[in-house]
């Protein structure tokens, strides 16, 4: 498996961090495509934790390779802070680093109009996480950003004042409060010694390790259903968070590509804004939330947790085209006598198997549930699919028969060893 991209199935947090750390072994690259520090990858080993945002999930591993594409919006401050966060944990990191010099430099203004911006929406918050990724994007498709490249141009500096004066005017508009302009060279210029170093063709390097047949694999954030084009419109992500992002994100072509790994959870869960067919009653909620500690790796916002939704699944291993799933927190709803499961949708009194196109005809659908046998608590050491409860098995083959793709990895809890690698279910019904 030379190229591997692994995204997220439902709405992000499904566990991302943790399939691609266990993928990670023996792996040459791990690489980010696209989004910033509004994602929150955890990983669990050595009976320690980590939270990484812009780093990607491979940085806990020694020896693997971190690549960060110019598809990203980076806050070069918050990307030293976790370099810096590890290295105080004895992990060194920043000899492993590339970072594309195309990617987009975020600023302080940004996260300003962020905050200022959702305050001031009308109607429904879309329930940003404030870190300016929105804001970013908005200058680069304006062809106002700057590029990280820029901190090495001779130029950067009478660059990021024209930038400044013209972001301080917008944030004044808002009634945001400027930002200083002593500060904010500063940190360029500290940017400049520390992140310069980092900064390379990150597409070169990616063609030279899978000409020598090195594995990579291609991080997403965040999951399908934020998707800014396939997504639950407008309360989705500002980039493109399927698996063909990997492409566009990094400089590399999609013949590239060998295998997608879509990561789900057993349950399903969403954080701010937007339709969630199968939530679950406020009782229901709280309970998954605290099994299941469900909360933003970044925000810390409690999740809005939920049912499996069968017709969001099959929509993602179409538009991603995934070859396998990785099914996610099984051990949360261990102990129940049967699972709620969604495997279609009632529109306006004809039955769907798929998401409608209209986000807002998301928000009416009423989902058809089907109680499916629940398990008994999972061994700790278990390591085979002959380890697993006969029922969790069930509900692995009935996921992959209803979605069309096996699942081929199956998680029982946080910790790395905590994953049993098999293949359940191969074809649709």
């Amino acid at each position: 498996m030379p190229a591997v991209v692994v995204v997220g199935m439902q709405w992000g947090d499904e566990g991302k961090g943790k399939v691609i750390d266990f993928l990670a072994e023996g792996a040459a690259w791990t690489v980010r495509f696209q989004g910033g520090a509004n994602a929150g990858h955890t990983i669990h080993f050595g009976g320690a934790r980590f939270a990484l945002h812009l780093l990607p999930s491979g940085a806990v591993r020694a020896g693997v390779r971190c690549g960060l594409g110019w598809g990203m919006v980076i806050d070069p401050g918050r990307l030293l802070e976790e370099i810096e966060a590890l290295e105080a944990r004895g992990i060194s990191v920043r000899d492993r680093i590339l970072v594309s010099g195309r990617a987009t430099l975020l600023l302080p203004h940004h996260a300003a109009r962020d905050r200022a911006e959702e305050a001031a929406r009308t109607g429904t918050p879309i329930g940003t996480t404030g870190r300016g990724i929105g804001p970013a994007y908005e200058s680069r498709a304006a062809r106002a950003a700057l590029l990280l490249a820029d901190l090495a141009e001779p130029d950067g500096e009478e660059k990021l004042r024209i930038v400044h004066e013209s972001t301080n005017e917008r944030l004044s508009a808002s009634g945001a409060e400027p930002i200083a302009w002593e500060p904010l060279l500063a940190s360029w210029r500290r940017w400049r010694a520390e992140i310069v170093p980092l900064l390379g063709d990150l597409s070169g390097a990616i063609e030279v390790a899978l000409a020598r047949g090195e594995r990579v694999l291609f991080e997403g954030a965040q999951g399908t259903h934020l998707d800014l084009y396939a997504g639950t419109y407008p309360f989705v992500t500002s980039s493109s968070t399927l698996a063909a992002g990997a492409c566009a994100g990094c400089g590399i072509g999609p013949t590239r590509i060998e295998r997608v790994i879509g990561v789900a959870k057993a349950y399903a869960t969403r954080v701010g804004a937007g339709p969630f067919p199968t939530e679950a009653t406020a009782e229901e909620g709280a309970r998954l939330r605290e099994r299941g500690s469900e909360r933003g790796t970044t925000t810390g916002r409690p999740r809005r947790c939920g049912w499996l939704d069968i017709p969001m699944l099959r929509a993602a291993v179409r538009w991603n085209g995934i070859s396998g799933i990785a099914l996610t927190k099984a051990d949360v709803l261990s102990g129940r006598k049967t699972v709620p499961v969604a495997v279609a949708y009632d529109l306006d009194g004809e039955r769907i198997a798929h998401p409608p196109l209209s986000p807002s005809a998301l928000a009416r659908v009423r989902p058809v549930f089907e109680e499916w046998p629940g398990w008994e608590t999972i061994p700790p050491n278990a390591s085979r699919v002959e380890d697993l409860p006969p029922n969790l098995v069930r509900y692995a083959e009935r996921i992959a028969s209803s979605v069309g793709a096996p699942i081929v990895l199956l998680s029982t809890g946080p910790a790395r060893e905590q994953t049993v690698a098999c293949t359940i279910g191969t074809s649709a019904d």
